[in-house]
């Protein structure tokens, strides 16, 4: 086992929020691995990492650190077929942004190949391995059902000598790609078909992304995993559900490697699965390659690189994390709780701007020509120490489209022929004339204005019943909106059993509006800086945003359709 330098944990009182603390509290009680709390978070580099790995980030930084432990990053870099350094930075960038960080604790699993063969060379020895030319599909069928026992591989008994040499071949080059496996001689009539002589190593003849052509044999997850764990001193490594029957397996390797006490425990929990999308990589990977997306930060993917580009915060994950919670039960999360923990977190935090993605153009006829106005608006009501900004107020303004009805219906309280509304910490104005082109659209609406309202109240008291947004024509800065919806029409897009996932692809996922105004605030900004719209919803500055081109995502509306 590797030196670890982490303390034992102070036996102070700890209240357990799930059963992964209850058992690390139960392990501590009993004085297992010296009173050690050691958790790894080992994502495969063939990816980018989604919501479900956040909520796995979470659960391990933020266990160890509740019991004043250690997490290490390792990456589970076996299979060069399929990873590549541009996921590994990526990776490392998700983790970092949802603000944990691993020190010097940055390990590979291809830190360990070495280590690997040594040991699968002594298990050789011991008769606890052999190598097997059968092909794939016989070997499974060998294994049997979960009812049937499996029957023996005509090469399960070769002698340890002669399974040393060919596996030295194997290592050596001598043989092709899928010609033989490394398999473990364990338990061939076990009801737990993963201890059914598991595969241990295969033949993979590209180069790795670190170890370059050392290495044409590569170790399975299920042998490389535990024994990692093993030589990290790794105490509790938390994973997902469906490893929950590959657990006995990983205790069988680390029982044949163990020279102590010591030994990591695995435990399970259930996977995060959303609602509207999906978390399979292998779909992700599709959606991306085929151009149903326009890349892995797509803005409507479920991947941190994608939320974060959206405008999602690592607080709103982190509390949408613990809001889930840990669980041993599958099922399907609202995506209405992420929104709910997005909206909590920026209300609290985000600039309120004032801007219009649907602009029609009123004329204060009674207002004085060339004059602009400096008005006070708040900054953020939530934050008075955000204090407040001039937003410029003159003759020509845009107000919402939808905000106007020329005919309108009972309880419609905004602007309309011949009545007074508010225009937010401004003035009160009146619609005396809709201005129609030759096809009879309302293209201008003339208002006049009573001076005597400014700031937003009348000296005679009387009231109006709605308030509009608006921003100043010249001074506004045009911008392009995205507006962002569910990416499946089916929340359960990969539970429909008639039809295939893309054809549950929402065709409005996506709305591109580019006659849009925002208060010149906003001529400062960067991008991923994020803003309430007021009465619209939270935006934030793409990365698309040039000098002369300034792009915002919709990172949320402002209705929540959950409730806490």
């Amino acid at each position: 086992m590797a030196e670890i330098d982490n303390k034992t944990v102070e036996q102070e009182e700890i209240i357990p929020k799930n059963f992964i603390q209850q058992q690390i509290v139960d392990d501590l009680a009993e004085g297992k691995n010296g009173g050690r709390v050691h958790t790894r978070f080992p994502p495969e580099p063939n990816g980018y990492l989604h919501i479900g790995h956040a909520k796995s980030i979470c659960l391990n930084f933020g266990t160890a650190k509740k019991f004043g432990g250690l997490t290490n990053l390792r990456f589970d870099d076996t299979n060069p077929a399929k990873e590549d350094t541009e996921y590994v930075d990526s990776i490392m960038e998700d983790v970092q942004w949802l603000g944990f960080d691993w020190d010097d604790r940055l390990y590979y699993a291809s830190d360990y190949f070495d280590k690997l063969y040594d040991f699968a060379v002594s298990l050789i020895k011991k008769g606890k391995a052999y190598v097997d030319f059968q092909s794939p599909e016989l070997i499974s069928e060998q294994k049997g059902t979960p009812t049937r026992p499996g029957s023996d591989s005509p090469y399960r008994n070769t002698t340890p000598e002669e399974n040393l040499e060919l596996f030295t071949k194997m290592k050596d080059g001598f043989y092709n790609d899928g010609d033989c496996v490394l398999r473990a001689k364990v338990d061939m009539s076990s009801p737990n078909m993963h201890m059914r002589d598991p595969l241990m190593y295969r033949i993979i003849k590209q180069p790795h992304h670190r170890t370059e052509d050392k290495w044409c044999i590569y170790p399975m997850y299920d042998y490389a995993h535990g024994q990692c764990d093993y030589w990290e001193g790794i105490t509790h490594s938390i994973c997902t559900l469906e490893f929950e029957v590959h657990r006995p397996l990983y205790d069988w390797f680390v029982d044949q490697l163990k020279d102590s006490d010591y030994r990591p425990r695995q435990i399970e929990f259930s996977r995060l699965n959303l609602s509207y999308t999906v978390m399979s990589k292998r779909k992700l990977l599709q959606l991306v390659k085929e151009g149903f997306v326009k890349g892995w930060d797509d803005p409507r993917m479920p991947t941190i690189c994608g939320l974060r580009r959206r405008g999602y915060t690592p607080e709103s994950m982190r509390a949408f994390s613990d809001m889930v919670g840990i669980t041993k039960v599958d099922g399907v999360t609202d995506v209405a709780k992420l929104e709910f923990c997005i909206r909590e977190d920026l209300n609290k935090r985000a600039q309120r701007v004032m801007g219009v993605i649907d602009p029609l153009k009123i004329v204060i006829t009674n207002y004085p020509e060339g004059l602009v106005e400096e008005i006070d608006a708040v900054n953020n009501p939530e934050d008075e120490s955000m204090g407040k900004r001039k937003v410029p107020f003159s003759r020509e303004l845009y107000i919402e489209r939808e905000d106007f009805m020329e005919n309108p219906p009972n309880k419609f309280y905004r602007l309309s022929p011949g009545r007074e509304v508010r225009l937010r910490y401004s003035y009160f104005i009146k619609c005396t004339e809709a201005i129609k082109n030759e096809a009879g659209e309302i293209v201008e609406l003339h208002c006049t204005y009573d001076p005597e309202t400014k700031g937003g109240n009348a000296p005679d008291g009387r009231k109006v019943k709605a308030t509009l947004h608006w921003v100043a024509a010249a001074q506004a800065v045009k911008a392009e909106v995205r507006l962002y919806d569910r990416l499946f029409t089916d929340a359960d897009p990969l539970g429909n059993k008639e039809k295939d996932f893309l054809e549950l692809l929402n065709p409005d996922s996506l709305k591109v509006l580019t006659q849009c105004y925002i208060e010149p605030f906003v001529k400062t900004a960067k991008p991923l800086d994020g803003f309430q719209f007021e009465r619209l919803g939270y935006f934030n500055i793409d990365p698309d945003t040039t000098t002369d081109h300034i792009v915002f995502n919709r990172t949320v509306s402002l209705k929540d359709g959950f409730k806490k």
